[in-house]
């Protein structure tokens, strides 16, 4: 049985072999700045979660990576998309991403801002060209889950507050990470479900709700803390963007001891959620695996 570490690591490379064939100029019809941004942004480079989820969820419910593979495609696309956008000089305004120049450093604002409205779409022409007729009820439930939890549901929602800068409370900061981060990976864990079973279920959905809401806020919380504790070299980005933006982050309302053990709580509850459910070790070790991440 392959651990944790060695999951990752091979989900990485077979999402990165399927996003290569998504985005190959065959598929994309021509070679342009364009599309050469769309590749810089969401080949070769991160940490695959969302991706990951979708494809574990995928094979707890009784699927092969394959029938996720569009899916966890899709879900790439649609956070390399908000990561572009993220970084422009009207939003965020990073210089660096992953330890290289930000998608608008390299191609340029306009270039940037094409290509994620590109990779937004192209994400969706996944998942409604995925597998056969037998798949459009799958693919139909998958469309709706990304759309609300990546637009003004979801992560768009939290974008707008995090710009806003009028956080005035814990409960309100944490509104803003359950829209801007929890709610992709909603969506990416939704997917995964559909794509192996391809039906709604209320009970088992309100499930992976929970579970992607506490790993996000887990997660963020975890940024948070790096954004302080770490450095450029470990993180592939500046560190103390968070101040210098003008950012409110967890530790205005707990110490950095409280907040991590806030992340520890979420973590731990996430990973009991599926606990027992076959085929579910690395769904159950994947969130203390996040809270003690160095990037």
């Amino acid at each position: 049985m392959k651990t944790l570490e060695q999951r990752l690591t091979w989900c990485a490379s077979f999402v990165e072999e399927a996003l290569e064939r998504q985005l190959s100029a065959n598929i994309l019809l021509m070679e342009s700045p364009m599309t050469q941004a769309m590749r810089y942004a969401v080949l070769r480079g991160g940490k695959r979660i969302r991706a990951f989820l979708t494809i574990e969820f995928c094979c707890m419910f009784g699927g092969i990576p394959e029938d996720a593979a569009d899916y966890a495609c899709a879900m790439e696309m649609v956070h390399g998309y908000s990561l572009v956008h993220d970084d422009l000089p009207c939003m965020d305004n990073d210089d660096m991403r992953r330890g290289r120049p930000s998608c608008h450093k390299k191609f340029g604002e306009t270039v940037a801002l094409l290509a994620g409205d590109a990779l937004l779409t192209q994400a969706f022409y996944c998942i409604g060209n995925h597998g056969t007729k037998e798949s459009y009820n799958a693919n139909s439930l998958a469309v709706q889950a990304l759309s609300r939890c990546a637009g003004a549901l979801g992560m768009c929602a939290g974008q707008q507050m995090d710009l806003a800068k009028d956080i005035q409370d814990y409960d309100a900061l944490k509104m803003l990470h359950r829209l801007k981060t929890s709610a992709l990976m909603e969506a990416a864990c939704l997917l995964g479900y559909y794509a192996a079973k391809g039906i709604p279920n209320p009970d088992t959905e309100k499930k992976l709700e929970i579970y992607a809401q506490n790993v996000g806020l887990a997660f963020q919380i975890v940024d948070d803390l790096l954004d302080v504790n770490s450095t450029a070299e470990e993180l592939g980005k500046p560190v103390g963007s968070d101040v210098k933006n003008g950012k409110c982050t967890v530790l205005k309302f707990l110490s950095q001891e409280e907040a991590f053990e806030e992340a520890r709580r979420l973590s731990q509850e996430s990973s009991a959620l599926f606990a027992g459910y076959e085929n579910s070790d690395s769904i159950c070790q994947l969130p203390m695996y996040l809270l003690n991440r160095k990037k």
